[in-house]
This record gives structure tokens, C-alpha cells and sequence, in this order.
């Protein structure tokens, strides 16, 4: 039986609350404080084994020591299937908004960019199994716990996935340097999926020549480029502006 280990008190949390990964343990520093209680309360009320360990020894259980004085032995994250995003709508309006992030190798990169899109009320988030940042313990970490609820799925193939879409009536597009448009003249209402690139050469090419739109965010100054993370909330913030009722 596969597991990981998930560390810090907003994943484990976080994880808690969602419901949507099989706890077998947690492990909580052993000088508690307010925040590890409520943790251990909520382990306690659906029944997860708790032990209670030194710092030392938590700290060679995560392999790191921001831990926070607390750990889980739990599942893998569940992804989802592709088709999966597209049949069903959680979000908080009736059109999908999808997130797609293409070549972001960087876990941090991709916890800021998750947190993101849970706050902005995306329908779901699809990167690819390949040269891609996974899922992983160091993911929820950086997206304070937002990996945990937000529906994300892993794909083959980025190309055939925007086909998928199109074919589904959703608009792709690409966040690129280059594009016609700003952020600010493109329409992000209606069914549509944004695609960040990754961190050192933006959006693959193949994968920006697939895409309905190029939008770019105005920049002035001598920095060249804004932050992979940074760009995403900047995009993903002005669709949720416009998609506002």
C-alpha cells in the first residue's frame, strides 16, 4: 500500500477537513500548542492512530524542519481524470474556468499557483505527468493546504488535453509575453482554460500554436519577465474580476 508523508499544520489541517485521502497516523510534536490541539481533536474524532514525537525525531520523519510540530502518514493525493473535470462543475459559477500549467517544474511555483486558483474559484486545474512539478507533500506545503481541496488533473499529454476542451466548447488561453492582447482587452467569461508556462521559457511551442489566444500582462521597467506564480495570479485574478455577476 502506497502512503506519504504530508507535514506542516495547514496540510494536515487542511487534509483533515477535505476528507479526500485515508489517514493511517499522525504525528504531533510533543510540547503542543493551540493550533496542534485542534489537529489532534480533529484526529481523535475520526478515530486516526496520534503518537507523539520529539523534534529530532519528527524532523528525520518529514526530512525537513519546518515541519510545524506535526505529520501524517497518509494516501497519495487523488487526482482526477480528465473527463471527470469536464462533467461536473464545483465552482461557484456555472461556467468552467480551468487552470492549466504547462512545463512548471518548481513545487513552490506550483503550490503558489494552486492556492491561487482555489481563492479564485476555479472549476479544477490540469497539469501534465511529464516535466511537471507533482503533487507532493512539499506542494501542499506551499500552497498553505489548497492542494487538498482543489480538483486537479494529470494529463499525458497537454495537446490532446486543450483538443479535449475545445471539443467541450472551452476557449484556451495561453499567458504569453508575445500575445495580441493584455490581460485587460481579452474576454475571460464563458467556458475557458488559462495556461501558465513554466519558469524559464513560458508555454512550450507546440502547446502556445494549440492555443485560442495569447494574452500578456503589461509590464514596464528593466525586469524582463514577472514570476511564473505571480503572472498566473495576476491572469487569474482579472477573470475572476470579469467574471464577477
Amino acid at each position: 500500500m502506497k502512503t506519504e508523508t504530508i507535514y506542516g499544520i495547514h496540510p494536515v489541517f487542511e487534509a483533515l477537513q477535505a476528507k479526500r485521502r485515508t489517514f493511517h497516523e499522525i504525528f504531533l510534536l510533543n510540547k503542543t500548542n493551540q493550533r496542534l490541539e485542534n489537529i489532534a481533536e480533529l484526529a481523535q474524532s475520526a478515530g486516526i492512530q496520534i503518537r507523539y514525537l520529539s523534534r529530532q525525531k519528527l524532523q528525520s520523519l518529514t526530512g525537513i524542519d519546518t515541519h510545524q510540530g506535526v505529520a501524517a502518514n497518509v494516501s497519495p493525493y487523488p487526482t482526477l481524470a480528465l473527463s471527470d473535470l469536464i462533467s461536473t462543475n464545483h465552482s461557484a459559477t456555472p461556467s468552467h474556468f480551468f487552470l492549466m500549467i504547462d512545463n512548471i517544474v518548481d513545487p513552490h511555483n506550483l503550490g503558489a499557483l494552486l492556492r491561487t486558483a482555489l481563492c479564485a474559484t476555479l472549476t479544477g486545474v490540469i497539469i501534465p505527468k511529464d516535466r511537471s512539478a507533482e503533487p507532493s507533500p512539499t506542494v501542499s506545503k506551499s500552497s498553505a493546504g489548497a492542494l487538498e481541496h482543489i480538483r486537479l488533473a494529470t494529463v499525458v499529454n497537454m495537446v490532446n488535453a486543450m483538443k479535449e476542451l475545445q471539443k467541450n466548447n472551452i476557449w484556451i488561453i495561453g499567458l504569453d509575453k508575445d500575445g495580441d492582447r493584455s490581460i485587460y482587452e481579452n474576454d475571460f467569461t464563458g467556458n475557458i482554460a488559462l495556461i501558465v508556462g513554466g519558469e524559464e521559457n513560458g508555454i512550450r511551442p507546440l502547446v502556445k500554436k494549440n492555443c485560442d489566444f495569447l494574452s500578456f500582462i503589461p509590464q514596464y521597467g528593466p525586469v524582463s519577465s514577472l514570476n511564473a506564480s505571480v503572472a498566473g495570479a495576476i491572469a487569474m485574478y482579472e477573470a475572476y474580476r470579469q467574471r464577477q455577476p
